[in-house]
């Protein structure tokens, strides 16, 4: 298991710099074997060092390139394969260990998501755009939203310029349909901060 500060959701990109020597054991045993680690939110606590407060949910994500730096350290890109939930915490011999199950989404007809994906994403896309003008570069204007209502529901949620517990409320809803609502409805209030804040009805 590998804790961030940041929320991994199924199909995003995970870029890494890995320097501590708990961590590159952690890759040198994934490229050993199967090529997978877990990804879960720090509520609290440093990435650096351990003793940090972990969410119970997480997303499996897959090494797809890797590469040395220099001073030791390990640059990696992986992407978000499939959600899991924590079921318990093992001790952290040589790194965070866990015993997890795959977590999968309740199943909803693509029919009935459609109206909920085209709201969703139109309110992202200008979420991002307003975003962009008070200069988070992090931001972004997807030009394509994935046509599986599923994995619309996470996509969305990546673009969506909000902060780490707001995506781990989005990783661990229920379903596709619940997280589209939930969407809507923080996507709907960062629309009115960042309107406020550029001074714009």
């Amino acid at each position: 298991m590998f804790p961030l500060g940041s929320v991994l959701l199924p199909g995003a990109v995970l870029p890494l710099q890995v320097f501590e020597p708990r961590y590159l054991q952690l890759v040198a045993d994934c490229l050993a074997g199967e090529p997978e680690f877990g990804v879960v939110l720090i509520e609290r606590g440093s990435e650096v060092g351990g003793g940090d407060q972990r969410t119970m949910v997480g997303t499996v994500a897959r090494i797809l390139q890797i590469g040395e730096l220099p001073g030791g350290r390990i640059s990696l890109v992986a992407v978000g394969a499939r959600r899991i939930r924590v079921n318990g915490w093992l001790p952290d011999d040589p790194y965070p260990l866990a015993d997890i199950d795959d977590w999968l989404d309740e199943p909803e007809s693509a029919d009935a998501l459609a109206p909920l994906v085209t709201a969703a994403e139109q309110l992202v896309r200008r979420v991002s755009a307003l975003a962009l003008e008070l200069g988070d570069r992090r931001a972004e204007l997807a030009p394509e939203i994935a046509e599986d209502p599923l994995l619309a529901s996470y996509h969305l949620s990546t673009l969506l310029p909000a902060g780490p517990s707001d995506q781990a409320r989005l990783l661990a809803a229920a379903g596709p349909r619940q997280r589209l609502e939930l969407i809507l409805t923080l996507g709907t209030e960062l629309e009115e901060i960042m309107r406020f804040r550029l001074g714009t009805d």
